[in-house]
Formats: C-alpha cells, sequence, structure tokens
C-alpha cells in the first residue's frame, strides 16, 4: 500500500488555510488508496521550545528506515537540527504554504532568523511542494533547485450556480474570511471602511481571534468608532460558512502576503465578487474580470475600491459573472490531490 507520515504542527483542526489543505489533501489521498498516517507535532509553531523539540526528535527517530514523510512547513522549517540525523535515512517532504520569514509584525532580526533556519531545513528535504506558484520565486531564492520543487494549488469544491439576482434594499455585505493576525490586513480595511461611513455596508468578519489575541484585541477596538456595522463572527464551522458566503454580496481580502489565497478560489466559486490586494499570489488567484485589485497596505486604494463596488451594484453584477466564469477553470480536490499524489510517487 502506498503510505507516507504526515507531520503537522500543532491542532490541524484551527480553521486557517493552511491547516484546511492538510486535512483535505489527506482525506482526498486516502480516498484514492494512500495510507495517511498523521502525527501531530505539540508545541508553539514556529517557535518551539526545548521541550517541542525534544518530543519532535523522537518521533523521528521511532521512524523506520525509508519512509516517506511529508512535513508542514510551519514546523518543518525550524527543526533542522532534529532532521539531520534522519535525513538520509528517511524520504523527507517538505510543504510550504509560504516561507516563515514571510510573515508580517516581524522585526528584522526575527526575519533573518527564520530566513535561515528555513534555508538550512529546506536542503534536507527531497522534494519541496509549493501550495501557490509564488512561492517558488522564493524558495529559489532560498537555494532551493527547481528540480526539487513541486506546485500543488488548492483545490475547491463546487457550489450550485448562484443565479444574478437583484438585490433586496439594505447594506452591501462585505465578507472577510481571515485569522486575525497583523498579514491580513484587517487594519487596513478597517482604516479604509472608516472614510466610507456615508455608504451603506456592513463588514462581517470570519477568522478566529486566538492565534494573535493581541492583534484580535487592538482589531477590535479599532471598529468600535463604526458601530454595530462591522460583525465578528469568530471561527465557524463549515456549514456557518457556508452561509457566509450565500448571504455577502462582495469578498474582501486585504492581505499583506498569500501563498495562495484559498478563500479567493472559494469566493469565485461562490460567484462573488471580490475586492483584494495584489500581494503575493493574490495578483494571480484573482482574475481581473472577477474583482478588483489594490496594492497591499494602501487604505486609500482599498477605499477608493470598496467604494466603487458599495455604491456600483451594475459593477458588482459585471464582476460577480467574471466571478461565475472563473470558477468553471478553478480546480478540484480530486485532481489536486492527484497531482499530489504524483509527486509523492517520485520518491516511492
Amino acid at each position: 500500500m502506498k503510505s507516507f507520515v504526515f507531520l503537522v504542527p500543532g491542532d490541524w483542526n484551527v480553521r486557517t488555510g493552511g491547516y484546511g489543505y492538510d486535512r483535505r489533501l489527506s482525506s482526498e489521498l486516502r480516498q484514492t488508496g494512500w495510507s495517511v498516517d498523521v502525527r501531530q507535532l505539540a508545541g508553539n509553531w514556529p517557535e518551539p521550545d526545548g521541550a517541542a523539540r525534544e518530543a519532535a526528535a523522537a518521533v523521528f527517530s521511532a521512524l523506520a528506515d525509508d519512509t516517506l514523510v511529508l512535513a508542514d512547513g510551519l514546523a518543518y522549517a525550524v527543526l533542522a537540527d532534529e532532521i539531520r540525523p534522519h535525513a538520509a535515512r528517511l524520504r523527507w517532504v517538505a510543504l510550504v504554504h509560504h516561507p516563515l520569514y514571510r510573515e508580517t509584525g516581524l522585526d528584522d532580526a526575527a526575519r533573518t532568523r527564520l530566513r535561515l533556519a528555513e534555508i538550512d531545513a529546506l536542503q534536507l528535504a527531497r522534494m519541496v511542494v509549493a501550495s501557490g506558484r509564488v512561492t517558488v520565486d522564493d524558495l529559489m531564492s532560498m537555494g532551493v533547485e527547481a528540480r526539487r520543487i513541486a506546485v500543488v494549488e488548492p483545490g475547491t469544491d463546487p457550489v450550485p450556480p448562484r443565479p444574478p439576482q437583484t438585490r433586496s434594499p439594505g447594506p452591501v455585505r462585505l465578507l472577510c474570511v481571515a485569522t486575525l493576525t497583523p498579514r491580513k490586513g484587517h487594519k487596513v480595511l478597517l482604516q479604509a471602511l472608516a472614510g466610507l461611513c456615508d455608504a451603506p455596508w456592513e463588514l462581517h468578519n470570519v477568522g478566529s481571534p486566538e492565534r494573535d489575541p493581541e492583534t484580535a484585541a487592538a482589531l477590535m477596538a479599532q471598529a468600535q468608532p463604526l458601530g454595530a456595522r462591522v460583525h465578528w463572527h469568530g471561527e465557524l464551522d463549515d456549514a456557518a460558512l457556508q452561509a457566509r458566503y450565500a448571504e455577502a454580496d462582495v469578498f474582501v481580502l486585504p492581505s499583506l502576503h498569500e501563498g495562495y489565497g484559498m478563500v479567493v478560489a472559494e469566493a469565485l466559486a461562490h460567484g462573488l465578487p471580490v475586492v483584494a490586494t495584489n500581494a503575493g499570489a493574490l495578483a494571480h488567484t484573482l482574475p481581473a474580470q472577477a474583482g478588483l485589485h489594490v496594492n497591499a497596505g494602501d487604505a486609500a486604494a482599498l477605499r477608493t475600491a470598496l467604494g466603487r463596488v458599495i455604491t456600483d451594484g451594475a459593477l458588482r453584477e459585471r464582476l460577480a459573472a467574471g466571478a461565475r466564469a472563473a470558477a468553471q477553470d478553478l480546480p478540484d480536490w480530486p485532481r489536486q490531490a492527484s497531482a499530489f499524489a504524483r509527486v509523492l510517487e517520485q520518491l516511492t
């Protein structure tokens, strides 16, 4: 039987794009006959303490020779010292959603430390899988040869067609699905909306406040002057999240960097017009006919774009039609799992 061990940092039930990719990939591969042995690595990743490192090293030591090991980059990138003794006897595949040094809010010292750690670790992998094409340039800048890089973007699930319709009176419902961390750009979004108080909108934020409680508290304080038109829903299960997509009029993602941007693809699948930054992969994930791009971190440009889609119903419908057309070209999860399987099979 085709099999591999999947090393996942922390609790993979956390609803982020990266963990969602990990969960869905495992599920799809199992359906095609792969045995997937998920091992969760306890710790505060990517800043593990000594105990977390020792526990990870023990997991590696217990694996049989020649085991195929897929490791999520959130942990893999900082474990070079623990991986090195097992680099030759285990077949390592690193899964990189985006390089750790790309995270927003790091000081220069932390950014340099994480980049050097990831460079060290990536040299030990037989293959490196990026979940977005934009990450390839980053990987090559960190010394990973093209022959060791594969790209497998996330899949999407089909959504029943969302027919064009005339909106009932009321505010335009903006939806943002993103964990409350600095990289996701909520601060810029709230700055932009603060200048649109005369426009008819309401913002629905879906995303965990627990990953970065300090940032979450600051964002909620920033939103207070905007009153009840800003809603914080926290983390939602799949059914509740799908309901939010169905009720939304416009999807917005103000991220400062994305390795792919799964939620934008999901918004397209739901036929939603999108306003997003051009940061990282978003310049490619969002096609021009389906949304408006703005420069990352530019609150004034985001305000202008949001003002346009909030006040111009014809523009919203034109972009929604573009989203519905783009959704036809989105790869599904079985197709992407098959692509990932082909990468793994190179090492089996």
